[in-house]
Order: C-alpha cells, then structure tokens, then sequence
C-alpha cells in the first residue's frame, strides 16, 4: 500500500502564513499549537521573497525571477531577489528541523501551484506566463523539479515526518473562468481548457509518493477536477461553501478525500464573537446531516484549520486561532453528534 493510501492525519494545522519575521518565534509557535500536524511557516511580513510566490518561485529549477512594481518578472539568471527567497525558506527550515527534533508524524510545507503561479509570474513582456501555453508547460515542469529537491531536504531534516504536500491554488477557479486580468487591465486572459488544468495538476501531484492537498480559499472550488487531479486532500473556507459545493464535497468524503476545513477566522477583526470548541464546528456537524453521512465519520473526514493564512492576524490571535483550531477538532473526536 502508497503512503498516499495509509496515512494518519493529523487532527488540526494551519494553512500556512504566520505574522511577523521571526521564524524560531513562528516555528516554536507552530510546533507548539498543533503539535500532531505542525508545518512549514510562512512569514510574507519579511518582504518580497518570503510571500507565498516568492518563496514558489525561489524552488524552481532552471526558472529565475525579480521583482517589477507589478510583480514577479521571470530574468535570465539568479538576481538579489532570488538569493533573498532562498536565504528566507533556509531559515525557516533551520527552525522547523530546531523544533522537530524526534518528531514522527504528519508534517506539512506549502508550494503555490502551477496555475497559481501562472497567474501570477510575468513574462518578460509584462503579460502573466498563464497567457503563453508553453511558458505554462515549462514552469509546471520546472515546479515538479523544485518540489522534488524541497521535499527531500524536509525529508532529510525531520526524519521521522511523515511529509504532506500543500498545494495554494487561490486563483484557480478564476484561470478556469478567464477571469485573470492583462497587464492592461482592460481584458481577461482566456479560460485554460479543464482537462489542460487537470493534467498539468496530476504531473505536479505525481511528484511525490506522499499525501498532497489543494488550498483555494476563494468561492467555487473545483472538488471534483481536484480529486482527478490525484489530491488526497482539499483545503477550503466553510464559510464560502454554497449550497452548489455540496453535493461535491459528500462525493468527496465518500471517495476518501480529507476535507480541510477553514473554520476558524483568520484576522483578529474577523474573530469578533467568536465561539468555541463546539460551536466552531456546528457548520460541519449540520452538513454532515444535510449529505446523510455517518457523524462518526467525522473526525476521520475533516481537518480542522483557519479560514486562511494567519499573516494579517496578530502573533497572540494566530496562537489563538490555532489553539482553537485543536479545540475544535477534540470536539469533533469526543462528540460528533
């Protein structure tokens, strides 16, 4: 059997980004608060290069960028904005392997996704690399390079984890609606074939022989091309899940995917009455009776997590959030009814 197939999942982790820049601060604050399911911090605050494209774009292979006033802009060789994505993802990782000596179990890094980062790398023209099929087909190819050295470091560092793949596809459903905007502004780029879509997902996906989840917290998640793709897992903000999504999503518990669900807010502001422990996961209990699927499923079928990336939070809300988090998942376990 793969270890895509036996895998114990953690109960409740983050999405991804922290606040701040210190990154022993943020990987003690991570492996402290969901100590089953820790991951690989992000800390967007540090500037350009520590955000989630940068960071993508400083693993791949044989692909270089800097950074224009409109963005990442693919260069000909590695420049100060490339050193500078490295130097952050090596300190990060020198945390995370400080505080996961001895560690066994899930532990999960984040990579944008191929049509994430087409959406969102320019060309040398100033158009997005999404509007140039083979300059799509060439940076999926040289994300699956990247990947491959990054996961095996992780490997190499933490021993005993058992590595999950988060792949950020934010601007997925917008690539599959032609909804991404020229660099003009005045028209759309055109919507990507889905069977395109969904193959250059599965190469990405292929790249490892571990679990691999796909985060989108925009509205519309495309469940069912995700799960084709080979995901094991979808990462998603429950509260933009409409009435259409749920019909997918009980195909996607029945099929054995883990459902990621964002549950808990993500920004101080956005927090404001928030309730806990149970009544953070009364949503997913009213679903799972909604689909007519067995509530004792449902510490086996969901992960609790925030609503999205905790960068905009404040350090003492993102503990906070994610000790919620955990609190919500034990709920789950002891009382799923």
């Amino acid at each position: 059997m793969s270890e895509k197939q036996d895998f114990s999942w953690g109960p409740a982790t983050g999405v991804g980004s922290m606040p701040g820049g210190d990154a022993r601060e943020s990987a003690r604050t991570v492996t402290g608060s969901v100590e089953d399911f820790p991951y690989l911090a992000e800390l967007p605050a540090r500037g350009p290069g520590a955000d989630m494209i940068g960071r993508t774009i400083g693993l791949l292979v044989e692909m270089y960028a800097h950074v224009e006033p409109s963005g990442w802009r693919v260069s000909d060789r590695p420049g100060r904005d490339t050193r500078r994505a490295h130097s952050w993802l090596g300190e990060d990782l020198d945390a995370l392997e400080e505080f996961t000596q001895g560690y066994e179990g899930p532990l999960k890094v984040q990579a944008v996704g191929p049509w994430t980062l087409a959406a969102s790398l320019e060309l040398r023209g100033g158009e997005a690399a999404l509007g140039d099929p083979g300059a799509c087909r060439d940076l999926a190819a040289s994300l699956v390079e990247g990947l491959r050295g990054h996961l095996a470091d992780v490997r190499r560092r933490v021993p005993g984890a058992q590595v999950v793949l988060q792949l950020d596809e934010p601007s997925l459903t917008a690539v599959l609606r032609g909804q991404i905007r020229t660099a003009s502004g005045y028209r759309t780029h055109r919507a990507v074939d889905r069977q395109i879509v969904e193959s250059a997902l599965r190469d990405v996906v292929a790249v490892t022989d571990g679990p691999v989840v796909v985060h989108s917290c925009a509205p519309d998640v495309p469940f069912a091309l995700l799960r084709r793709a080979g995901a094991q897992g979808i990462s998603f903000d429950f509260g933009l899940i409409t009435e259409r999504e749920e019909e997918a999503i009980g195909e996607a518990v029945e099929g054995g995917t883990r459902l990621f669900a964002g549950l808990v807010p993500s920004t101080d502001a956005a927090s404001a009455g928030l309730s806990v422990g149970a009544d953070i996961v009364k949503g997913v209990r009213t679903l799972w009776r909604r689909l007519g699927l067995n509530p004792g499923t449902l510490s086996e079928s969901v992960v609790i997590t925030p609503a999205c990336g905790l960068a905009g939070a404040s350090p003492a809300y993102a503990r906070a959030a994610l000790a919620h988090c955990v609190r919500a998942a034990r709920s789950l376990a002891d009382n799923p009814e």
